[in-house]
């Protein structure tokens, strides 16, 4: 089959892992098709803000497959009737750590030109940002009266950037609502409950403010969007969440690895699903036939191997040999 034969408006190709290059590669040459298709925009996962500036979060900057996307976007919009945006959809999260919410909702208050003292209430940007806000709830200054307050301008400041309509309020507007999200996530921050139990809670705020975003770009922009972030969002957590507003206007495509010299893999166990994909394949497949088959179990934290659920979850698969 061909990519192209989706109709789906938001078309999502996740990868297994991080580590694995091919996968940045070969979603560019499918968005480069696509574009000639009918889609407008891509949505990565990295941090919504940034990608304003057409930046990334992550570490994902450094990938070279990532700079030359921003580079073939640059060239076809120099001549393009319908330019392509780029998009990120993520939090403006890291793994252990969160920024203060100040400059965020200082973009939206100065865009409106209202005289609110933000900083006052944030204080020092280093106690939201340093690990022990997120790992200990007692540092975390989520649950602080200051946080509350902030919460309530925050509110108050997309209330009035909803009643305008010209473009930079748009953008003002995805800043306020970062922050409003990082005052939602330093609160949940704040909460107790054992390592586990917090852990899940933040990665589920994460995967509301990601369907949020995805929903939002759909919402706002004109044509078709192509989406791509790590098989574990898009398959569930977000995903889920975006499939249950948009039906079949919405389509998961799991990225599936064979073997991988930079992450150590070694060639996949003929009985598991990606060894069922290895077969036949010489660089990479797309198919929707769900192969049978169990999980391998020769990978370590950087690959995240086939599931069940994830198959269930899935459209078609994307092997990589």
């Amino acid at each position: 089959m061909d990519l192209t034969d989706f109709t789906a408006e938001l078309l999502a190709f996740g990868e297994p892992t991080h580590f694995e290059p091919a996968f940045a590669r070969i979603r560019n040459e499918l968005f480069a098709r696509l574009a000639e298709h009918g889609f407008r925009s891509i949505a990565l996962e990295t941090d919504r803000v940034a990608a304003l500036d057409g930046e990334f979060t992550h570490g994902f900057g450094d990938l070279p497959a990532n700079q030359q996307l921003l580079a073939w976007l640059r060239e076809y919009n120099e001549t393009a009737e319908e330019p392509l945006t780029f998009h990120g959809f993520d939090a403006p999260t890291e793994m252990f750590s969160a920024p203060s919410p100040r400059t965020y909702l200082e973009h939206a208050r100065d865009f409106l030109r209202i005289d609110v003292d933000i900083a006052a209430l944030t204080g020092d940007d280093e106690r939201w940002s340093r690990s022990e806000a997120i790992l200990d709830p007692a540092a975390s200054p989520g649950a602080s009266p200051e946080a509350r307050e902030l919460r309530v301008i925050a509110d108050d400041l997309l209330m009035a950037l909803d009643a305008r309509v010209e473009p930079a309020a748009r953008v003002a507007r995805i800043h306020a609502t970062a922050g409003l999200d990082l005052l939602r996530y330093h609160a949940a921050s704040a909460l107790p409950g054992d390592q586990d139990t917090r852990i899940a809670r933040l990665a589920g705020a994460r995967a509301v403010i990601m369907a949020r975003n995805l929903l939002d770009i759909h919402a706002s922009q004109p044509g078709r969007t192509f989406v791509f972030a790590h098989n574990g969002h898009l398959g569930a957590a977000a995903g889920a969440m975006v499939a249950s507003r948009l039906g079949d206007r919405y389509a998961f495509i799991a990225g599936s690895l064979g073997h991988s010299e930079a992450l150590g893999l070694g060639e996949p166990d003929p009985a598991t699903y990606e060894g069922h994909l290895q077969r036949g394949t010489d660089v990479w497949r797309l198919t929707t036939e769900l192969p049978a088959g169990r999980t391998r179990a020769d990978a370590d934290y950087r690959y995240a191997p086939l599931t069940r659920e994830l198959l269930d979850a899935a459209d078609a698969i994307l092997h990589v040999a």
